[in-house]
């Protein structure tokens, strides 16, 4: 993702757009095709672009100095052609459009790391469907699930905000083309005839008009990289604190530590952590510049590429080391069912609750239960107290604190969210 939105790539997609317009213009009579020849001829590799950056600072944006850096290159190849060059169109026009280009780019990109991503989450759900495990509510040990359920919720989390995100990322994939104004004047009637024949030069939707100062679609597409990061924020920081050693449930890869070789840190987790930490400032960032003057704007729209560069390239990170993390992932089932045990089955308390609900009501029971010695087994005390005992069974007693019969829904549950669509 860093590597889209260097100065080659830019530079290209500036030339694509700048070629494409000279393409389409020709095409439709409105200039010379020897003109759109020449403008097609450079290529990235043709221009500096320190000099580019240095200049646009005079301007506020790089497209002047490259339009004016165009125009001289094309010049010394064919002077009558150079009249030619970015003919009727506005600085904002070649920088949306190059924008989008780039995000067309890194969409591709994105989505090979997801189907990898949600491939392996799929696995991890399905090869630990019954692996029976602790669920944790305030970060204290509450009743059993499975490991299975745990994986199948950060699937269905991902999938989701997958969805989202695509659905944006189709809705921003549009030219940006509108003149000085947002009227393509200069075209006379044209206007909208040239919009059309440009976009499917460079493969993009056409709008309605111009969009300018309207930047609800490119926000939509920076609020749900935001959403998708936080989903893998989420599958983070669950995995960070089951590889903790006092739970030891599970354990990415991991790296080690520079002053204390016996560690072995949730690396992978830990990037992500940051992405998600990092991204919703970008968000707020982005919104904030939605704010935009008239047809056209002082300061939000010139804050925007950064920002948007810096949304995809933290989400791409985020997304390809929750990839690594998750298709690497090491599960302890034994560990898992052992910390289950440690809790001397007083996790099952609801359960034992329930069933003596059934006879002494549900005040009396966990008024029963919640004043029991915790330094004896919940099954011991079942059996021992004389109004439990005068109402469960034995065999219901034997069985209260067995995990795989008091997982109520969780495979249905699991199921349904990995089939959802």
């Amino acid at each position: 993702m860093a590597g889209l939105f260097s100065d080659g790539p830019v530079l290209g997609a500036m030339l694509r757009f700048e070629a494409g317009l000279a393409g389409a213009q020709a095409r439709l009579g409105m200039i010379p095709a020897s003109a759109a020849e020449v403008i097609g001829r450079l290529r990235s590799g043709d221009f500096d672009p320190a000099a580019i950056a240095r200049a646009g600072r005079d301007s506020a944006t790089i497209a002047i100095p490259f339009v004016k850096e165009l125009t001289a290159r094309v010049e010394a190849i064919d002077q009558r052609s150079a009249d030619f060059v970015h003919w009727g169109a506005t600085s904002q026009d070649l920088i949306d459009t190059t924008l989008v280009l780039l995000l067309v780019r890194a969409r591709a990109a994105f989505e090979e790391h997801h189907r990898r991503l949600e491939a392996g989450l799929r696995d991890l759900s399905e090869l630990h469907a019954n692996k029976v495990m602790l669920a944790r509510t305030l970060l204290q040990p509450a009743l059993p699930t499975t490991f299975g359920y745990k994986a199948a919720g950060w699937f269905a989390s991902v999938r989701r905000s997958w969805r989202r995100l695509t659905h944006a990322w189709i809705e921003a994939m549009w030219l940006q083309f509108g003149g000085a104004a947002g009227t393509l004047a200069a075209y006379g009637d044209r206007g909208p005839e040239l919009a059309v024949e440009l976009a499917k030069e460079l493969g993009l939707g056409v709008p309605d008009a111009p969009w300018h100062t309207h930047r609800d679609r490119l926000a939509a597409l920076v609020v749900n990289c935001g959403i998708y990061t936080a989903s893998l924020g989420k599958i983070a920081r669950d995995v960070s604190l089951l590889m903790q050693p006092e739970i030891g449930e599970v354990a990415e890869p991991g790296g080690g530590s520079s002053a204390m070789p016996n560690k072995r840190n949730p690396s992978a987790s830990v990037l992500v952590l940051g992405a998600a930490t990092r991204v919703p400032g970008l968000v707020a960032s982005y919104l904030t510049g939605m704010v935009q003057e008239q047809e056209r704007a002082a300061g939000g729209w010139q804050a925007e590429w950064p920002t948007i560069a810096s949304v995809i390239q933290t989400t791409g990170s985020a997304m390809s080391a929750t990839a690594e993390m998750t298709g690497s992932l090491t599960v302890d089932p034994a560990r898992m069912r052992a910390n289950v045990a440690a809790t001397n089955g007083w996790v099952f308390a609801e359960k034992a609750a329930m069933l003596l609900a059934q006879q002494i009501g549900r005040a009396a029971a966990q008024a029963l239960l919640a004043g029991a010695p915790r330094n004896r087994s919940l099954r011991d005390f079942l059996t021992h107290d004389s109004r439990a005992s005068a109402v469960l069974t034995p065999g219901q007693i034997e069985l209260i604190d067995s995990p795989e019969e008091y997982l109520g829904a969780a495979e249905a549950f699991r199921r349904r969210l990995l089939e959802q669509e």
